[in-house]
């Protein structure tokens, strides 16, 4: 957040060094765009940021979400920390590729090719035959050694090889 005018800098600056003093964090009620809202203050570094939340009666129960109960094994759950695992860095990644929206470039392209009379571009599918039944524990697999691959972690070493060096090097 930032202040409106000359007049608003005192009291913005005496709150955000009041909650930085105190270390806590401020609940408020806001006007965006002419609906009140709910938010969160926090200090961060020199400036007072605004998270908003949501009314109570905005949010559903976690009950209505949870899908039905389903039989999975220690070994689908084992697969998937590993996909987990082979996928998580620890170092920044320099390249920010991930982080691109690829939906609003692929709309610019198609807004662009359109004023200039051309045809749109068509997006590449990959996609399966329609009905194809997954195996999961197969597509974990799958999963595992592609990420190794672009990792450069070798090619042949299967996923119980990962399981017993994953477990090595946590110990």
């Amino acid at each position: 957040m930032e202040t409106d005018g000359q007049v608003a800098t005192k009291p913005y600056v005496l709150l955000r060094q009041a909650l930085e003093r105190n270390s806590k964090a401020a609940v408020a009620k806001f006007v965006w765009h002419g609906t009140e809202g709910l938010g969160l203050l926090r200090v961060v570094e020199n400036a007072i940021a605004l998270h908003a939340l949501k009314w109570p009666d905005e949010i559903r129960s976690p009950e209505s979400l949870a899908p039905k109960a389903v039989d999975i094994s220690d070994k689908e759950v084992d697969e998937a920390i590993l996909l987990i695992e082979s996928m998580t860095r620890e170092e920044p990644i320099a390249d920010a590729d991930w982080a691109t929206d690829r939906y609003t470039d692929a709309l610019a392209d198609v807004i662009k090719a359109k004023a200039s009379g051309k045809k749109p571009p068509q997006m590449e599918s990959e996609e399966g035959p329609a009905g194809q039944v997954v195996d999961l524990m197969a597509a974990l697999e799958q999963s595992v050694a592609k990420a190794r691959d672009a990792r450069g972690e070798g090619a042949h070493a299967d996923v119980h090889e990962l399981q017993t060096t994953a477990l090595r090097s946590t110990t």
